[in-house]
C-alpha cells in the first residue's frame, strides 16, 4: 500500500500520510533538536570559558574555531553522493546521542569541550540527513516541537539541565532520552517527500530567537527584586505554553504575512524595553507560524536537487545562528559600530521575509491561532505548563534580622557561574555560601539567561540555594550584572549607571541600606570595568549615601556606615584605590593578611575588595581557595562600632 496524503483544508497544513502507523519522524526531529540544544547550551559557554579563557583568547581564534565545527557538516553534502542520506542521517543521529553521554560523564575541562563541539557537528549531520529525508507533513512541527521541548525540559529543571548535575537520576535520565530518540530514528520510515529548503534555513534562525527570547524566564524576572512566586510560576508556564502553541501552529495553522509582521514587531517592541511580556509571547507563537508558513508545499517535483537544497539549507542556517551570535555578544567587548539591539531584529526580518517567500509560492489562507488543533492537545499543553511552573515555584524568603551588631558579608566575582574546569557550578556556589552562614552575599558577572552562557538564570539558582532574597541591578543589559542576596530587612535599594570611559561593557554602582541589629548599614556593590574612570563616580556615590541615607540610631543627622565591595578591577597600590580611600573608605583586608583573589587557581594580587567607612570594624577576613570562578570570594565579618 502506498503512501498518501490528506487533503488540506484551507489554512492548515498537509497532514501526514494516512497509512503512518506512528509519527516517529516527528519525534525523531524533535528528539535530534532536543539533543542538539542540549549540547549547544555546553559548547557556547566552554567555548568562552575553556577555550577562550575569559577574554584571554583573541576573539578571532575563538571565531574560528567555533566556525570549525559549524563547517565541518558540510562535508556530508559531497559524501552525500555516495553514501545514501538516510546513512548520514542514522550515522549523526548515532554520534549526537553518543556526545550527549559522553558529556554526562565529562568533568569539564578539554574533554567537556571537544565533546561538545563534536556533538553539535554530529547533530548538524543529523539536520542535513533529516532535511534530505524526512516527509514534509513532519517538518514545521517537528523543528518547532523540538525547540518547545527543549524549553519545557530546560524549565522544568529550574533551568541547571542535566549536564549539571551529579547523581544517578540524570544518568538515568540522558540514557532514556537518547535510547527513544534513537529508536524513533530507527523506526522513521516516512517517504522522501522533503519540505522547502526555507523551512530547514529557518531553524538555525529560530534556534537563536528561541534561545535569546522565547526559551528563558529572565526577561520575566529582571526586576530589582525578587518578584512574587506566583507571578514567576505563572511566567514560566505561559512561556512553556507559548513555545507549545508555536508548534502546534506550525503543524495546523497558516497566519500568512501577519505572522512574519507579529515576530518583527515582538522582537523590536522587547529590544526597546517596553512591556516586553506580551509582545514577546505573541511573537513566540508568531515564530510557529512563520515555520509552517515557510514549510507549505510548493508542487515542486521530487527529485534529488529538491532534497540537496533542503540539506544545504539548514547548513547555512546554522551558519547564520552562529554569526549572529558571535556579531551580538561581541559588542559587550569590543565596538562594532552598531547596537547589538539590531542583531535580533535583522534575524527576525529574515525569519519574515523568508518564510513569506517561502508561503507565497505555496497555498495559504488565513485561519484563527491554533482552531484546528484538538483539544486534547490543547489541555494537554496547558497542564504540561501549569505543572513545570509549579516546579520552579520559589517562595520569597522571610526577613531573618540579627540581634547584634555583628553580621557576615560576602564578596564574589562568579563569572555567570563557570568555575574553573568549565562546569556550571551554581548549586555549589550556593552550598560553599550557605556554610559560611552570610547575611549579605553580593554578586557580580551575574548572568540571568545569556544564550551564550546556556542560557541559565544564575540569581535565581544561587538564591534558592541560599534561601535568600535578591536584588538585581544590570549593568551590561537587563540580563547580566550584579545582585546583592540577604534575608535582612531592606529600608532602599537603587542601582545608578557608570560612565563607559572607553571601555563597551556596562557598569553600575548598585546602593542598598539595610537594618543590621536595629541599626542602618549601606552598602555599595559593584564591579568596576574602568577603574580610572568610574571610581570617582563610585567615590561620589558613597559619599551621598553615608549623608543622604536613613540615620543611624547613634544620633540624628549621624552619617551611617557605609561598605564598597566587588570586583572592583584595581589592587590596593594603584591610584583608583586612593580616589576611594579619600571618600573616607579603609582597606581592612591589608591588616587581616591581604589575601590575593586572581585569578583563582593561581592568586597573585587582590583586585575584589570590601572597604569601610568609619563606624565598621573587621573582625575576620579572608578569600577561601574554591574553584567555583575564576576569581577568589572575599568573606569578611564585621562588627558595628
Amino acid at each position: 500500500m502506498t503512501g498518501t496524503t490528506a487533503e488540506p483544508r484551507p489554512g492548515s497544513r498537509p497532514g501526514p500520510p494516512a497509512d503512518a502507523p506512528a509519527p516517529w519522524p516527528l519525534v525523531a526531529l524533535a528528539g535530534g533538536v532536543l539533543l542538539l540544544f542540549d549540547t549547544l547550551r555546553v559548547f557556547l559557554p566552554s567555548l568562552i570559558t575553556l577555550y577562550g579563557r575569559a577574554g584571554e583568547t583573541p576573539p578571532e581564534r575563538m571565531g574560528l574555531f567555533a566556525a570549525l565545527w559549524f563547517a565541518l557538516p558540510f562535508a556530508a553534502v559531497p559524501l552525500s553522493r555516495v553514501v545514501p542520506p538516510r546513512l548520514l542521517r542514522v550515522a549523526g543521529a548515532a554520534l549526537l546521542a553518543a556526545a550527549r553521554i559522553a558529556l554526562q560523564a565529562t568533568d569539564g575541562g578539554t574533554p567537556q569541550l571537544l565533546v561538545s563541539a563534536a556533538g553539535v557537528t554530529a547533530g548538524l549531520v543529523f539536520l542535513y540527513g533529516s532535511a534530505r529525508t524526512t516527509a514534509a507533513a513532519w517538518v514545521p512541527a517537528g523543528l518547532t516541537g523540538g525547540l518547545a521541548a527543549s524549553v519545557a525540559v530546560h524549565f522544568a529543571l529550574g533551568q541547571m539541565d542535566l549536564v549539571w548535575r551529579d547523581g544517578p537520576l540524570p544518568w538515568l535520565a540522558v540514557l532514556a532520552l537518547c535510547a527513544a530518540f534513537l529508536w524513533s530514528v530507527r523506526l522513521s520510515q516516512a517517504p522522501a517527500d522533503p519540505a522547502p529548503a526555507a523551512v530547514w534555513f529557518l531553524f538555525g534562525p529560530m534556534l537563536l530567537l528561541t534561545g535569546m527570547y522565547f526559551g528563558q524566564a529572565g526577561l520575566l524576572s529582571v526586576e530589582d527584586h525578587q518578584i512574587a512566586a506566583p507571578l514567576a510560576a505563572l511566567g514560566v508556564a505561559v512561556r512553556v505554553a507559548a513555545m507549545v502553541g508555536a508548534a502546534l501552529c506550525a503543524w495546523t495553522v497558516v497566519w500568512g504575512p501577519m505572522a512574519g509582521i507579529f515576530l518583527v514587531l515582538g522582537i523590536a517592541i522587547e529590544q526597546a524595553g517596553s512591556f516586553p511580556v506580551l509582545p514577546v509571547l505573541v511573537a513566540t507563537v508568531a515564530l510557529g507560524a512563520c515555520a509552517g508558513l515557510a514549510g507549505l508545499p510548493h508542487g515542486e517535483a521530487d527529485g534529488p536537487r529538491r532534497t540537496s537544497r533542503a540539506g544545504g539549507a539548514v547548513l547555512a542556517g546554522m551558519l547564520v545562528f552562529l554569526v549572529a551570535v558571535f556579531l551580538y555578544y561581541a559588542a559587550y567587548d569590543a565596538d562594532l559600530g552598531f547596537p547589538n539591539g539590531l542583531v535580533p531584529v535583522a534575524v527576525a526580518v529574515l525569519v519574515a521575509g523568508v518564510a513569506w517567500a517561502g508561503g507565497s509560492r505555496g497555498r495559504w489562507r488565513g485561519a484563527g491561532p491554533l482552531r484546528s488543533a484538538p483539544r486534547r492537545w490543547k489541555r494537554a499543553t496547558l497542564s504540561a505548563a501549569l505543572l513545570i511552573g509549579l516546579l520552579t515555584w520559589q517562595p520569597h524568603p522571610a526577613e531573618r534580622p540579627v540581634p547584634g551588631p555583628e553580621f557576615t558579608l560576602i564578596a564574589y566575582n562568579i563569572r555567570m557561574g563557570y568555575g574553573l574546569g568549565g562546569r556550571l557550578d551554581l548549586d555549589r556556589i550556593a552550598a560553599w555560601a550557605r556554610a559560611r552562614h552570610p547575611d549579605v552575599v553580593l554578586l557580580s558577572e551575574v548572568d540571568r539567561g545569556w544564550l551564550l552562557n546556556g542560557g541559565h538564570d544564575d540569581l535565581a539558582r544561587i538564591a534558592r540555594g541560599l534561601g535568600m532574597g535578591y536584588h538585581f541591578a544590570w549593568a551590561a543589559d537587563r540580563l547580566w550584572g550584579d545582585a546583592v542576596l540577604t534575608d535582612l530587612p531592606v529600608a532602599r535599594v537603587e542601582s545608578v549607571r557608570l560612565g563607559r570611559h572607553g571601555y563597551p561593557t556596562g557598569a553600575q554602582a548598585q546602593s542598598i541600606v539595610l537594618d543590621v541589629g536595629g541599626r542602618r548599614v549601606g552598602i555599595v556593590n559593584t564591579h568596576l570595568q574602568s577603574p580610572p574612570g568610574q571610581a570617582p563616580e563610585v567615590a561620589a556615590i558613597v559619599r551621598r549615601l553615608r549623608a543622604d541615607a536613613l540615620p543611624s540610631r547613634a544620633g540624628a543627622g549621624d552619617p551611617i556606615p557605609v561598605i564598597l565591595a566587588g570586583d572592583l578591577n584595581t589592587t590596593p597600590e594603584e591610584p583608583a584605590m586612593r580616589v576611594l580611600e579619600a571618600a573616607g573608605l579603609t582597606d581592612p583586608l591589608r591588616a587581616l593578611g591581604d589575601p590575593p583573589t586572581s585569578p583563582a587557581d593561581r592568586p597573585v594580587r587582590r583586585i575584589d575588595h570590601v572597604l569601610i567607612s568609619p563606624g565598621l570594624t573587621a573582625v575576620s577576613a579572608d578569600a577561601p581557595r574554591v574553584p567555583y570562578s575564576d576569581h577568589l570570594p572575599v568573606v569578611v565579618r564585621l562588627r558595628l562600632t
